[in-house]
């Protein structure tokens, strides 16, 4: 089962970023309004992000298009996946930053999406702002799997590692080449899967040349783009102040970050199903009217998957609920 889980996820995190980065930023200020806020927004050019600015209009949008280099704003080349927009973004706006950054991908649907349709509207406009800020960096998935407790334990011996894990492989060299001079942790441990939330000022505890270098590193390494990719979404919680292992209970983490306080979590990492882990490596065409087995879902049905998610049943009584 944890390997089958462990291939779903190397599929799924591999699906987006198959072209050519490159960026474009609204960079309007509404002054009346604080914080000051933006959703970066890694992207390929044929991506409709409509749904962003039609949900969001008092949030800027810098959107990065991976795919096309005459885009308002661009990266260097296509290498590390979301990684070099979201460095680019912050080399570039360093000294203009807004109080707040959302770092996101593209589409409003997407497997990792911290909600039981996987939608990303209601998970963004659940943000409770106040304690995200007060805490400088904050992951926006609080279900544990995929990367907790610890996605690479690296004390372990090269032999002993399962070749298939490569970003384990890679981890150890990287780090030393990303963080020189910092102790390397025994482990390393976050929610997957890249999009996450950052003030001003955590930015700003690291100096430019900081990620400077790290951009540097995703434009010089050999790894595989994928590989350096994950280097770089199992190090963005250390880069911003959080310990190598950054696992909050998920009941907690759930209430603080989306004011989601009523949910019953028997485990640490999870909350019943209110994330269910997809069965296959993309949502079907369709979704979410479309379920996975083709199968047509109206309103109601997807009111009350949302319904069941949030208690702690079996997936089995889930399916049985549409």
């Amino acid at each position: 089962m944890v390997a089958g889980f462990l291939i779903i996820g190397f599929l799924l995190r591999s699906s987006f970023y198959a072209e050519k980065p490159s960026v474009s930023v609204d960079v309007s200020v509404n002054v009346d309004k604080l914080p000051s806020k933006t959703f970066v927004v890694a992207s390929v050019g044929k991506d409709d992000t409509s749904w962003i600015r039609q949900n969001f209009a008092d949030w800027q949008v810098a959107r990065y298009i991976v795919d096309d280099e005459a885009a308002d704003l661009t990266v260097p080349a296509n290498k590390g996946q979301e990684a070099m927009a979201y460095l680019t973004y912050i080399i570039d706006t360093y000294e203009n930053l807004p109080d707040l950054s959302v770092f996101m991908h593209s589409a409003r649907w997407q497997w990792h999406n911290d909600d039981p349709l996987y939608d990303g509207i209601p998970m963004l406009k659940n943000l409770q702002l106040p304690y995200i800020i007060s805490q400088g960096y904050t992951n926006l998935r609080c279900v544990w799997l995929l990367g907790c407790p610890a996605e690479m334990n690296l004390e372990a011996k090269p032999e002993e590692v399962d070749a298939a894990k490569t970003t384990e492989i890679a981890y150890p060299q990287a780090f030393k080449e990303l963080f020189p001079g910092e102790q390397m942790p025994p482990r390393i441990g976050v929610a997957c899967c890249a999009q996450f939330a950052v003030t001003r000022e955590k930015i700003r505890e690291r100096p430019l040349t900081d990620y400077k270098r790290y951009r540097q590193w995703l434009l010089d390494t050999p790894l595989d783009n994928h590989v350096s990719g994950r280097v770089l979404e199992y190090s963005w919680h250390i880069i911003f102040g959080k310990p190598p292992v950054h696992c909050p209970n998920a009941k907690e983490c759930y209430c603080n970050i989306f004011g989601l306080c009523d949910l019953e979590c028997n485990e640490e990492g999870k909350c019943g199903e209110y994330w269910p882990f997809p069965p296959f490596a993309t949502l079907p065409h369709g979704w979410p009217t479309v379920g996975w087995s083709g199968e047509s879902r109206d309103q109601e049905v997807l009111a009350n998957l949302r319904t069941v998610a949030a208690s702690p049943k079996s997936r089995e009584e889930i399916k049985s609920a549409a």
